[in-house]
């Protein structure tokens, strides 16, 4: 199949598309890596959850494409202390029932949000500082947190409201089934096959721009080839992430358009430096020894994996955001490519012949993903780390990587729009009752690096919370709690006559499709 698409594309290329065949020019088909693990909308903190189910419902306050926080079902949200915040909302918003959007439903909302049994990745992280939440008439809500919370509206932004007539006593299955699925956002639910297709309907009572296309299709092709495939063909209209080399070709057919952004996503990998016993490594669990996982870093040639796996659509990263976001530290650089530090190190933790372990990471999730695994794995063996790779498909692998069973993986995660935003739930110390370390699937803990987390989190001045929030990530990095390796670039392809306005949180969104004028 492989060889079949790739031919398709490299001939459509050549010659260009003479013909077009599929939606009329009130649908809009869009090829995306990956569906919604589920429809519920607090079911699981994923950035592609997060975008399909923005069509849908909506935040209080959005994020538009560079993270700036925007009016949503909010129309202005105000600090009257530290911990005192007052949001006014919207008036005029209806629910696709028809039936009013009040203060009620957020109430609902707030209370539901981090509560959603077996959760892959919780949202509790996102409102749990929230210790009372009041109506104080229809259209203003005054939300009090335990704590100074200096981030509260950018965690706002990623909790979408649902109704309490429709949510109250829904299960995740009641949103799967579509029974739940009503929303204020500009599009309807229609369908949803798992793994297949996501269909909508424009909301004609929407409260704001009316979308460009009456009905939606969002379509899950896999294979990054195959999505070009199938947009050079007009099977679709639009794709996201095409192949890092048929990026390159499609820039240069006149019948596509490209774009491209840097992505504020880091991709990184997770060590199990917690247990005794790790279930991928052999022997006790050599991971928890800070010198073997700085050795494993220092053996990874992070050049040669954007040059050669990424195709220069990456940039080698050694922080926890890309440069210019809020918390990152000029001084922060990429470590360096050192095999013979890195065997030093082994020997130094008693491991002169080194250990084996095996890498696990997604096979479907982010560009590239598996020959990233098997990359590393070859620099590995080289330090003697008799590496063995298994790539999986994201649905299976997240859930087993929310339950600790792995030693090593390969993950990606956004910041919010502050390194804060990764600190929190990457590697604070896991705490199911609070949130914190909400995505620490390595289960890392560092005291020393809590207490900065927490006093940073808990800092209103700018200039004191940056500081703070720079001293944890230093002190994490040099205790290799995480290894970073680089952001990756998102990347979409549209067919001529359309636009698309490119994203650094990488959502594939149908409102950010346009009709080239």
């Amino acid at each position: 199949m492989k060889a079949v698409t790739t031919a398709l594309a490299a001939l459509s290329l050549l010659l260009g598309v003479a013909t077009y065949t599929g939606a009329t020019a009130q649908d809009l088909r869009i090829a995306v890596e990956s569906g919604p693990t589920s429809n519920d909308p607090h079911f699981h903190a994923l950035v592609p959850n997060i975008a399909f189910h923005r069509h849908i419902f909506e935040p209080l306050m959005a994020q538009d494409a560079r993270q700036v926080l925007r009016p949503a079902l909010a129309v202005s949200w105000t600090a009257l202390d530290d911990v005192t915040w007052e949001i006014k909302l919207r008036p005029n918003v209806l629910w696709h029932d028809g039936s009013p959007f009040t203060a009620d439903d957020v109430l609902f909302t707030l209370a539901r949000a981090g509560t959603v049994p077996n959760s892959p990745s919780s949202f509790r992280i996102y409102v749990q500082s929230v210790v009372k939440a009041e109506a104080v008439d229809p259209l203003t809500v005054r939300l009090t947190t335990a704590v100074p919370t200096p981030l509260l509206p950018n965690n706002l932004s990623l909790v979408l409201i649902v109704s309490r007539r429709h949510g109250e006593g829904a299960t995740t299955a009641d949103y799967n089934s579509g029974k739940a699925m009503v929303g204020t956002g500009p599009y309807r639910y229609t369908s949803w096959t798992p793994n297949e297709a996501l269909r909508l309907q424009r909301n004609s009572s929407y409260w704001g721009e009316a979308p460009e296309f009456a009905d939606v299709e969002f379509r899950r092709i896999a294979a990054a080839q195959a999505r070009v495939a199938a947009l050079l063909a007009r099977d679709v209209d639009v794709i996201e992430f095409p192949s890092t080399a048929d990026f390159e070709r499609l820039k240069s057919n006149p019948q596509i358009t490209t774009v491209e952004s840097v992505s504020n996503r880091l991709i990184f990998l997770h060590l199990d430096s917690a247990r005794a016993a790790s279930p991928f490594v052999t022997g006790p669990n050599v991971l928890r020894d800070a010198r073997v996982r700085r050795a494993l870093s220092l053996a990874i040639n992070r050049a040669a994996l954007v040059e050669r796996v990424m195709e220069r659509q990456a940039l080698v990263a050694g922080d926890l955001g890309p440069p210019g976001y809020f918390g990152t530290d000029p001084a922060l650089t990429p470590d360096p490519f050192d095999p013979d530090a890195a065997r030093r190190l082994l020997a130094d933790a008693g491991l002169p012949t080194g250990f084996s372990l095996t890498l696990h990471g997604p096979n479907d999730r982010y560009v590239n993903d598996e020959r990233v695994l098997q990359a590393i794995a070859q620099m590995w063996v080289r330090i003697g780390v008799q590496t063995r790779v298994e790539a999986v498909p994201r649905a299976t692998y997240f859930t087993r990587a929310t339950r600790t069973e792995f030693s090593a993986m390969l993950l990606g995660f956004s910041p919010n729009p502050e390194t804060l935003g990764m600190l929190e739930p990457l590697i604070a110390t896991y705490d199911a009752a609070t949130g914190m370390g909400s995505a620490n699937r390595g289960r890392y803990s560092n005291p020393a690096v809590d207490a900065l987390i927490q006093q940073a989190r808990t800092t209103v001045d700018n200039a004191a919370r940056e500081r703070l929030t720079q001293a944890a990530t230093r002190a994490a990095l040099a205790d290799t709690a995480i290894i970073p390796l680089y952001f990756q670039y998102n990347t979409w392809a549209v067919r001529r006559g359309l636009s698309y306005e490119a994203r650094t949180d990488e959502m594939t969104l149908a409102t950010s499709v346009r009709r080239a004028q």
